[in-house]
């Protein structure tokens, strides 16, 4: 059963960061920050496979920096990302996410739902309270040697979604949890006083992890000093699913890291990047122009089900008009799947 429901579009204040916060390799200060591009604004070109991030949008110093980026790009962290679908009206819609304009990542662009892995997202535990592939089924989608590892990513996937918009893919064991409990308990796993595992035993909640689809994995370009390696995922929103006395809760996006929610097909949105109306970053626009040829939830799972899933990583290079981000022509065919005619 899904818990939370969406509202077509609204904006939302966004008060000082409280959530919890762990630093990482790539976020502890080391005296000056190297320059980075991870919030300057993308640029269609007439390659759909090359962005260009405009000289006036490039942080000082970035494009200097291409020169050794290999020799110095530190590891990435791991990340998950979930792109939430729905059917309404006939159409293939999907969830985008607009985040701040000061953030320090992805300012002011769309984006899915998405963070870093936890290593409370691969506990044991909770394999025995989710549905869907073993972990072992989920390394070898992914091709990792390690299922805990592997399990952890669709955990995250799973997890951040509750997090950051309300949505929480899981069935109950016994009666439907209240709204009201299960928004104390999203508070209490923002605020880092709860698990998501705690939460499942208090509520009863198995995992419906049988409802994603593993579809993509990116890493980020080397000359950015923060990357991450993140595995995409794919999962529906069901109206049908969702048990009387959710729906009070209403979507509830964080409002820290965002400030507007949309539905729309993929398609309107690769458009509003074309036209330079909506922000978004290159995985983003990828995976929604991947999306388009879709028409169901059904033809999605048959087309992406057992696609391949190369690991993408961009190349940066100076362009006469800034840098270029090229995603390589290895992958602009491979992890497309297979759509119905």
């Amino acid at each position: 059963m899904l818990y939370g429901s969406i509202r077509a579009l609204r904006t939302y204040p966004v008060p000082p960061d409280t959530r919890r916060s762990v630093p990482t390799p790539n976020d502890r200060p080391t005296g000056e920050d190297p320059p980075r591009a991870a919030s300057a604004a993308r640029r269609a070109t007439a390659d759909a496979d090359v962005f260009l991030i405009p000289t006036e949008q490039l942080p000082p110093g970035f494009a200097e920096r291409l020169d050794d980026a290999v020799s110095e790009a530190p590891a990435p962290r791991a990340a998950a990302t979930v792109v939430l679908v729905r059917e309404n009206g006939g159409r293939l819609e999907v969830l985008l996410l607009r985040r701040p304009r000061r953030s320090r990542f992805a300012a002011d662009a769309w984006v899915f739902p998405g963070g870093a892995v936890d290593a409370a997202d691969s506990d044991p535990v909770l394999q025995t309270l989710a549905d869907g592939p073993s972990p072992a089924a989920w390394a070898r989608r992914m091709a990792l040697r390690d299922p805990r590892e592997a399990f952890g990513y669709a955990v995250a996937a799973l997890r951040e979604a509750w997090e950051e918009t309300g949505i929480l893919l899981a069935r109950p064991l016994a009666e439907a949890p209240e709204s009201e409990s299960l928004a104390e308990a999203r508070r209490a796993v923002l605020a880092g006083e709860m698990s998501l595992l705690e939460v499942a035993k208090r509520e009863r909640l198995r995992l419906a992890l049988d409802e994603f689809l593993y579809i993509a994995h990116w890493i980020t370009p080397e000359p950015e000093p923060r990357r991450y390696d993140t595995r995409f995922f794919l999962a529906p929103v069901t109206e049908a699913l969702q048990p009387a006395g959710t729906l009070a809760a209403g979507f509830a996006p964080h409002e820290p890291e965002l400030v507007e929610a949309r539905w729309m097909t993929a398609t309107d949105a690769v458009e509003g990047f074309r036209a330079a109306t909506m922000t978004m970053l290159p995985p983003t626009v990828h995976t929604l122009r991947r999306l388009a040829g879709f028409g169901s939830i059904a033809e999605l799972r048959d087309g992406l089900a057992d696609a391949p899933v190369p690991a993408i990583l961009p190349r940066m290079r100076r362009h006469a008009e800034g840098v270029a981000i090229e995603i390589g022509n290895d992958t602009r065919e491979e992890g497309r799947g297979k759509r119905k005619e």
